[in-house]
């Protein structure tokens, strides 16, 4: 009896030992995370949208997605440089400057980024409270604005729209340094007079304020802004219609940059291929996940805005499609 007890223990140990050592078993899963921006932003939302329709077929591919609320842009490229995030969000010039060794990537470009795919226009967007008194952004010069929290795509965007109209941070009252998610209620309890962001539109961060305490888009024109545009290949003109945000009726005249996913070239093929086939094969699906995804065409994502080499993951999937060659 004990001879047959020891001997059925070693069977179901040996078994269990097969069953472990089994290629049949599947393979443990793969996390991903991707880093996006402040959790009212457009990159969030974008970012969640991709996760769900990567997560809805893990079962086949073994890849379980994420995301990452971050401090934005500059933060994310820095991080996926570090190993710490598998893609992030970045605005189209700060791709550019990174790959360039220009901006805040001077003396230290980052060779091994790479571009997955473009995704919204972010125009730079400036609210000014109501009382303000502002018509155009030269009527912030002495007042409270807030120029974006450090490691953002919108911070390095904006320093440099102010370095070509000859301001410093010195010539606002206070250059407060809010995160996205900070700079509209500060706006509505009359902490700061203004704020500039670079967002998809329509936008949970433009319309709370300006539902909420009759916030006003100022445009961005003029000399400086046309200088910029014309010598930057990561610019264009924008115009947000009017009607867009509560209180705000009249077209707002400004310009902005995309916003684009990365990675780096150490990232898997496979997973990236994957994770871009996940948001192309269910691209319908997709641009409803997000009003500012509506007017997305997969034949200007794979191109505007990417100055970083194509991801050898994302150049298996489009050739597959026939979007290049």
């Amino acid at each position: 009896m004990l001879k047959t007890l020891v001997r059925s223990s070693l069977t179901v140990a040996a078994s269990a030992t097969a069953l472990l050592l089994s290629p049949t078993v599947h393979a443990q899963q793969k996390f991903v995370t991707i880093g996006t921006g402040g959790v009212t932003g457009v990159y969030y939302a974008a970012g969640g949208a991709i996760c769900r329709l990567v997560n809805k077929d893990r079962a086949k591919h073994g890849i379980r997605c994420s995301v990452e609320s971050t401090g934005g842009s500059v933060f994310n490229v820095n991080t996926i440089r570090a190993g710490e995030l598998d893609f992030g969000f970045t605005q189209s010039d700060v791709q550019f400057n990174a790959v360039k060794g220009l901006g805040q990537f001077k003396d230290n470009a980052y060779g091994d980024l790479r571009s997955i795919f473009a995704v919204h226009p972010e125009p730079f967007t400036v609210l000014a409270r109501k009382e303000a008194n502002v018509s155009k952004f030269e009527d912030f010069k002495g007042k409270r604005f807030n120029v974006g929290n450090p490691g953002s795509g919108t911070r390095a965007s904006m320093e440099e729209m102010l370095a070509g109209m000859g301001w410093k941070l010195t010539d606002f009252s206070l250059a407060a340094e809010l995160k996205a998610d900070e700079h509209g209620p500060a706006l509505c309890d009359g902490k700061i007079d203004g704020f500039y962001y670079a967002v998809g539109h329509p936008s949970a961060n433009i319309q709370d304020p300006t539902t909420s305490c009759g916030a006003k888009l100022v445009s961005l024109t003029g000399p400086v802004i046309d200088k910029l545009v014309a010598e930057k290949p990561y610019y264009a003109k924008v115009t947000l219609p009017g009607g867009l945000y509560p209180n705000n009726p009249q077209a707002t005249q400004t310009y902005g940059v995309m916003a684009t996913v990365v990675a780096s070239a150490k990232t898997s093929p496979e997973t990236v291929y994957q994770v871009t086939k996940a948001l192309f094969d269910n691209f319908d699906e997709f641009k409803k996940l997000h009003p500012a995804l509506a007017n997305l065409s997969p034949t200007t994502m794979v191109k505007d805005g990417l100055s970083a080499p194509l991801h050898e993951g994302a150049v298996r999937y489009y050739k597959e499609k026939g979007w290049i060659k």
